[in-house]
């Protein structure tokens, strides 16, 4: 048990370590982006001295190792800082946003996962006859199909062409359960559109990987059936693969939700951080940043204790 606690405690100062890094990378980056964010906000025909006045309001003057310094502070305490843009704090707006997108997101994996699992099982576990073959198939070809391709496609068909659902997906507080499936009918699919697809090709290989070992061979020459040799012996030592391909492809989320968002103009985080590199708006771009990036990190490490829990051998 302690071994446990001790590995999983690693993981977690690990993924610390590494949001670190991370956020030294960002702040980095989007300090390279071209323009002034001083110029940006007073216009082509502002005079020198006015940016210069304003760089020095909004700390912009600062050296960069400084200007980290206190942005790191801000967020650490939960205070990342005032939007360039909106002359709003960044909490607020992100506190605003944030939800909607988990919902988007909980709302995909929900119908994706179960279905995502289901098919990658039953694809190993009759591996190589026509049900493996078609089940391959489509989820190849599903990958194969970018996500804006398909929203676009999605957008003209029952948006433009058949005029079932409205393009612009959002439901109102206290919307009814039709406008709810109406609103988000679109973007989840989409979502899962792509998302299944990957989920059950890596569960495959994770399933398959198990039913080659020599203790499910043993099982099969003791008389037990196919199901029970697939759901009894292979699925249990399975649980850690599958759990890191479950937190790749819910990762996947963190970038196809950016341009679902943008498609179907859904108000939320992610649509707000392109605004704000259009805005040049550093303070809301380096936070949503770092959230898009603490989530993989919290996936990565869920899945990571999953395989720790379930998997003796990397206990050692």
């Amino acid at each position: 048990m302690k071994s446990v606690l001790f590995l999983i405690l690693r993981r977690i100062g690990t993924v610390l370590l590494t949001l670190f890094l991370v956020s030294m990378v960002v702040f980095s980056l989007s300090s390279l982006l071209p323009g002034d964010a001083a110029q940006q906000l007073l216009g082509q025909s502002a005079t020198p001295e006015a940016v210069a006045a304003l760089r020095e309001v909004l700390g912009l003057d600062k050296p960069g190792h400084l200007r980290y310094l206190d942005w790191l502070r801000g967020l650490i305490v939960g205070d990342p800082g005032i939007s360039l843009a909106n002359d709003l704090p960044v909490a607020q707006l992100v506190a605003e946003r944030l939800p909607r997108s988990l919902l988007l997101a909980g709302i995909a994996a929900l119908v994706s996962v179960p279905l995502a699992l289901t098919l990658g099982i039953a694809s190993a576990m009759y591996g190589g006859t026509r049900v493996d073959r078609f089940l391959n198939t489509l989820t190849l070809t599903m990958v194969a199909i970018p996500e804006f391709l398909v929203a676009t496609t999605l957008v003209l068909v029952f948006a433009v062409k058949l005029n079932w659902v409205s393009a612009l997906s959002y439901a109102p507080p206290g919307a009814s359960f039709g406008q709810f499936i109406a609103a988000y009918a679109l973007p989840v699919l989409t979502l899962f559109f792509v998302l299944v697809a990957q989920m059950a090709r890596m569960s495959r290989a994770a399933v398959l990987d198990q039913l080659s070992q020599p203790y499910v061979e043993m099982a099969v020459l003791k008389g037990a059936s196919l199901p029970r040799v697939v759901l009894r012996h292979a699925l249990p030592n399975a649980i850690g693969p599958i759990a890191n391909a479950v937190a790749l492809s819910l990762s996947y989320l963190l970038g196809g939700v950016i341009i679902v968002e943008v498609i179907f103009n859904y108000p939320g985080i992610a649509s707000l951080m392109v605004d704000s590199v259009a805005n040049r708006d550093m303070p809301l771009l380096q936070t949503c940043a770092m959230i898009f990036c603490a989530a993989y990190l919290l996936l990565v490490l869920i899945a990571d204790i999953c395989a720790i829990v379930s998997n003796p051998k990397l206990r050692t």
